[in-house]
C-alpha cells in the first residue's frame, strides 16, 4: 500500500533514527569542520543528536512546514549553533554543511523504508529536501548576520586601539592617527582626545597625521571638528605630519586647516614646549680633565 511523503518521512525518522545518526556523524567526521580543530567530535555528535531529535519531533507533531510553530525549538538551536560558529571563525561552507550533510543519510533511510513504493519514496525525498533546504538557508542567514556583528565589533575595537592618546609631557598630548578618517572614527578620536585632555589637564594636543594616506576636503573637515572640540575644552592644537604630497593636494583643493601645522611630530613637540615655557637643552659633556 502506498504511503504519502509525510507518512514515509515520519516513519523513517522514528524507526531508523540510529542508522541516520550514525551515517550523519560519519559524514560530519569526514568534513572540514572537525579537521579545522575548532570543534571536537564529542561536541559535534551532541549537536547532531539534539538537532535530529528536534527535527523528528517537529515533523511528527507539526507537519512539513519548516517555518511553522513546531519548528521553533529547532530553528533556535540552529541559530545558536550558527552564532557560536561565526564567533569561532568557521567558514560559511562548514556551517551550511552541518545541515545539508543530513540530506544523504535521510535519503538513504527513505530508500530503505520505501523500497517497494516509488511514489512514496519520491514524495518523501521531496518533502525532506524542502525542509532541510529551508533550515539550511535560515542557518546561513543567522551565521552571516552574526559574522557581520563580529566584524563590526572588531572594527570598532580596532578603531579605538588605533587612536591612542599619548602623554608626551606635562600638559602636552599627542594623538597619532593611522589610516583614513571617516565620520564614525572621528567620533572615537574626539571622544578619546577630549577625555585625555580632561584627565591630563592638557594645554596642547598634537594631532599627528603622518599615518593618514590622503587628506581631502572630508578628512580636513573631520580634523577641524576635532580641533574645534579640543579648543572648547581649553587645549590648543597643532597638526603635524603633513607630507609634501598632502600639502600640494590641500593647496589644490583649497583646503585651509586654520591651525598651526608642522612637518614632523618632533617639530610640533618643540613648538608645544616653547608655548608651555619649556625647552630641551643638550647636556654638556664633561672634559677629560674634569673627569680626572
Amino acid at each position: 500500500m502506498s504511503m504519502d511523503g509525510a507518512g514515509v518521512l515520519k516513519r523513517t525518522l522514528t524507526e531508523d533514527e540510529a542508522a541516520i545518526l550514525d551515517a550523519w556523524n560519519a559524514s560530519l567526521q569526514g568534513g572540514t569542520s572537525l579537521q579545522s580543530g575548532r570543534i571536537r567530535m564529542a561536541e559535534l555528535q551532541t549537536q547532531a543528536k539534539a538537532v535530529f531529535s528536534q527535527l523528528r519531533n517537529a515533523i511528527v507533531s507539526g507537519g512539513l512546514d519548516a517555518d511553522g510553530e513546531h519548528f521553533v525549538p529547532l530553528r533556535e538551536s540552529l541559530a545558536d549553533i550558527s552564532r557560536s560558529r561565526a564567533i569561532q571563525g568557521f567558514t560559511p561552507t562548514d556551517t551550511a554543511n552541518f545541515v545539508f550533510s543530513l540530506k544523504e543519510p535521510i535519503f538513504e533511510a527513505l530508500r530503505r523504508m520505501s523500497a517497494a513504493d516509488d511514489s512514496g519514496f519520491a514524495a518523501s525525498v521531496l518533502a525532506a529536501g524542502k525542509i532541510l533546504d529551508r533550515l539550511g538557508l535560515q542557518t546561513m542567514e543567522v551565521f552571516l548576520a552574526s559574522r557581520e556583528e563580529v566584524i563590526g565589533r572588531q572594527g570598532q575595537e580596532i578603531a579605538e586601539l588605533s587612536t591612542p592618546v599619548v602623554r608626551l609631557w606635562d600638559g602636552i598630548l599627542a594623538l597619532p592617527l593611522i589610516g583614513t578618517l571617516d565620520s564614525a572614527r572621528t567620533g572615537v578620536v574626539m571622544e578619546n582626545l577630549l577625555q585625555a585632555i580632561v584627565d591630563e589637564e592638557a594645554e596642547i594636543a598634537i594631532i599627528d597625521i603622518t599615518g593618514v594616506p590622503t587628506v581631502d576636503t572630508l578628512v580636513a573637515q573631520h580634523l577641524l571638528k576635532t580641533v574645534a572640540a579640543a579648543r572648547l575644552m581649553g587645549a590648543d592644537c597643532i597638526v603635524s605630519g603633513i607630507r609634501p604630497q598632502i600639502a600640494q593636494t590641500m593647496v589644490h583643493l583649497g583646503v585651509e586647516l586654520n591651525v598651526v601645522s608642522k612637518a614632523t611630530l618632533a617639530d610640533a613637540f618643540a613648538v608645544a614646549l616653547r608655548r608651555t615655557g619649556r625647552k630641551i637643552v643638550r647636556q654638556q659633556t664633561a672634559s677629560t680633565e674634569e673627569r680626572r
